[in-house]
C-alpha cells in the first residue's frame, strides 16, 4: 500500500492543455488591461504599455512580451489564479527548470497586513497634525473602516473637525496610496461630505471639506477643485509632507497653467493614399461577409488601424527597411495588446484569428467569452461614433472625433468622443460600459482640457480656434460658449455617486447624464436623460 501525502507535501496541479493555457492567459489579459508582469517581485512588464503574442503550435503555448525597454519570450507550462494573480510556470528556450512569472492586477503588491497597519499608523499622525493646525477644532469620529454601501475603501481616512454647531468634513490619503487612489479622493471627499450632511442630527452644520494629500500629489484634485461650486459649500485642499508632518494649503482658485497639447487632426485622404496597398492587403484576408463592419481608422499620418467593434484586431504603421532609412510599412495583426508582424507563413492565422473574433464579438454574444467582454467602452464608442444622435437629436452626426489625443505633461488623455452641436457648441462625451463611481469627474477633466483649447488664441480674422486651426470641425463656425459636457452610460451601470457630485459642479459646468438602454450592442436608445439646472 502506498504512503499517504502528508500535508507538507505539495498538491500536484491537474495538467493543462495548451488551449487551456492560452485561454486563461487571454481571459486575465482581456479582464485587467491595466496589469503588470512580475519576476522575482520585480516589474517587468506594464501592460498599459505593452505587446504580446500567444502561440500555441506544435503543443506548446509560447509567451512573447515586447515593450520599450525589453522583450521576453517563455514557453508556458501551466497556469495557476490564487488571490486575483494569474501564475505561469514557464521554461526559457533550452533549459529545464521552470520559473514563476506573475500577472498581477494590481501594481499595489502590500500585503493586507501591511496596508492596514500603514493606515493605523497614518490616522495617528494625521490626528496629530489637525490637532496642531486648526486648535479650535476638535478631530472626531476618524477612521478608515470598509463602508461597501457607501462607497468608501479604506485607503482614505476620513472624520470631521468639530468647533461647537460648526463642523468641517475631512478627507485624506496616505503616501504609500497609488497616484491613482490619490486622485480618486475628491469623489470620495464629496460622498463623505453629504455622508456627513445627511446622517448628523441637525445640531451641526458642515461648512465644507477639507483634502489633505501627500506633498506633491494634488495637481489633478487642484484642477477639479477649481470647477465646484462655491456656493454649496466651502472646499480647502492641504498637502501633507508626513515625514516632517508639515501641513500647507493649496490654493483651489490657483490650479496653474493647464500644460496641454493638441495633436493636430491627420490628414484622411492623404494617408489613405498612402496605405492604399497594405489596406487592400489586410481587407482581402477577410471573407466578404465581414468587410462591411470592419471599421477602418487612420490614427496618424503614419498609422492606420482595423477595428471589430472598437476592438483593434490589425494595423499598419510606417518605419524603416532593414537598416536603411528607406520608408517600409509593417501590418501586424492580433486583439488588444496581442500583436504578431503578418508574414506569408501568418496569413491563415491571421484569417483564423479573424473568424474566431468576428464569431465570438457579436451582439447578443457569450457574455462569458473574453473577446466578447473585451474593451466594452471601445465598442460603445464605436457604435455612437456612426450614430451619435440617440444621446441627443442636436448633436452633428458628421462631425464625430474619436480618441482625440490631447497630451498634459506626461499624461496622455484620449477624449472618448468629441462632437459639436447644431448651435455651434464643442461636444464632450465621457463614456463608460460599466459602474464607476469616478464619471463625473473623469468627465470634467476632459471638459476642463477642451475648454482650454478651445479659447486659446482664437484667430481675429477667421474666427477659426484651436481645434479648427488643427484640422478638426472644417468648415463649421465654433460658438465661443464653453463646451457641453455629456456622460453616458447604460442606465444600470450609472454608479449612484455620479448623482451626487454632478450636483456640487460648478453651474459653469453644463451636463447632461444620458442613461442607455442595457443593450447598446444592438442598438442605441436613451432611456432617461438629466440635465444640470433642471
Amino acid at each position: 500500500m502506498p504512503p499517504r501525502a502528508t500535508s507538507a507535501e505539495p498538491v500536484q496541479a491537474p495538467s493543462q492543455t495548451t488551449e487551456q493555457i492560452a485561454a486563461a492567459l487571454e481571459q486575465f489579459l482581456a479582464e485587467h488591461t491595466r496589469a503588470v508582469v512580475l519576476e522575482d517581485g520585480k516589474v517587468l512588464f506594464d501592460m498599459r504599455e505593452t505587446k504580446y503574442r500567444l502561440a500555441t503550435e506544435h503543443g506548446r503555448c509560447t509567451l512573447h512580451l515586447w515593450g520599450e525597454e525589453r522583450n521576453l519570450v517563455r514557453r508556458v507550462g501551466s497556469t495557476t489564479m490564487r488571490n486575483g494573480v494569474l501564475r505561469l510556470s514557464t521554461h526559457r528556450f533550452g533549459q529545464t527548470k521552470p520559473q514563476t512569472l506573475e500577472l498581477v492586477a494590481d501594481r499595489d503588491r502590500r500585503t493586507p497586513s501591511t496596508r492596514e497597519a500603514t493606515r493605523v499608523k497614518y490616522l495617528r499622525v494625521l490626528e496629530r497634525v489637525l490637532l496642531r493646525t486648526f486648535p479650535e477644532f476638535k478631530p472626531d469620529a476618524f477612521r478608515t473602516a470598509m463602508d461597501l454601501e457607501k462607497s468608501f475603501g479604506p485607503a482614505y481616512a476620513r472624520g470631521s473637525l468639530v468647533q461647537g454647531q460648526k463642523a468641517w468634513a475631512v478627507i485624506a490619503v496616505n503616501e504609500e496610496e497609488t497616484q491613482s487612489t490619490v486622485d480618486g479622493i475628491l469623489t470620495l471627499g464629496i460622498l463623505w461630505l453629504q455622508h456627513c450632511r445627511e446622517s448628523g442630527d441637525g445640531r451641526r452644520l458642515y461648512q465644507g471639506l477639507k483634502l489633505i494629500v501627500p506633498r506633491g500629489m494634488a495637481m489633478l484634485t487642484l484642477s477639479r477643485m477649481a470647477w465646484l461650486n462655491p456656493n454649496v459649500a466651502q472646499w480647502e485642499l492641504w498637502e501633507l509632507d508626513q515625514k516632517t508632518e508639515e501641513l500647507e494649503q493649496r490654493d483651489a482658485a490657483d490650479h496653474g497653467n493647464l500644460t496641454t497639447r493638441l495633436m493636430h487632426a491627420p490628414n484622411e485622404r492623404a494617408a489613405e493614399e498612402r496605405f492604399a496597398e497594405s489596406r487592400a492587403r489586410v481587407m482581402a484576408l477577410l471573407p466578404d461577409m465581414m468587410r462591411e463592419t470592419v471599421e477602418q481608422r487612420i490614427r496618424s499620418g503614419t498609422e492606420m488601424a482595423f477595428l471589430l467593434h472598437g476592438l483593434e484586431f490589425a494595423r499598419v504603421r510606417m518605419g524603416y527597411a532593414g537598416n536603411s532609412f528607406n520608408s517600409a510599412q509593417e501590418i501586424t495583426f492580433g486583439a488588444g495588446a496581442n500583436e504578431t508582424p503578418l508574414t506569408h507563413e501568418h496569413a491563415a492565422e491571421l484569417r483564423e484569428m479573424v473568424a474566431r473574433l468576428f464569431a465570438r464579438r457579436i451582439a447578443g454574444g457569450d457574455k462569458r467569452d473574453p473577446l466578447y467582454r473585451m474593451q466594452p467602452e471601445r465598442w460603445l464608442e464605436s457604435v455612437l461614433r456612426r450614430d451619435v444622435e440617440p444621446l441627443d437629436a442636436h448633436l452633428d452626426a458628421a462631425h464625430v472625433y474619436t480618441q482625440v489625443p490631447a497630451f498634459a505633461a506626461a499624461d496622455r488623455g484620449m477624449l472618448d468622443l468629441l462632437g459639436v452641436t447644431d448651435d455651434g457648441r464643442l461636444a464632450v462625451i465621457e463614456l463608460k460600459a460599466d459602474e464607476d463611481l469616478h464619471l463625473a469627474l473623469q468627465g470634467l477633466d476632459y471638459w476642463v482640457r477642451v475648454r482650454w483649447h478651445h479659447l486659446q488664441n482664437p484667430d481675429n480674422v477667421t474666427g477659426l480656434g484651436e481645434f479648427q486651426r488643427h484640422g478638426y470641425f472644417g468648415g463649421l463656425r465654433l460658438s465661443s460658449g464653453a463646451p457641453r459636457l455629456y456622460l453616458v452610460a447604460p442606465a444600470l451601470r450609472i454608479h449612484p455617486a455620479t448623482d451626487v457630485v454632478l450636483r456640487y459642479l460648478s453651474p459653469r459646468v453644463e451636463w447632461i447624464l444620458v442613461a442607455l438602454d442595457e443593450r447598446w450592442r444592438a442598438k442605441v436608445r436613451a432611456v432617461w436623460r438629466k440635465r444640470s439646472g433642471a
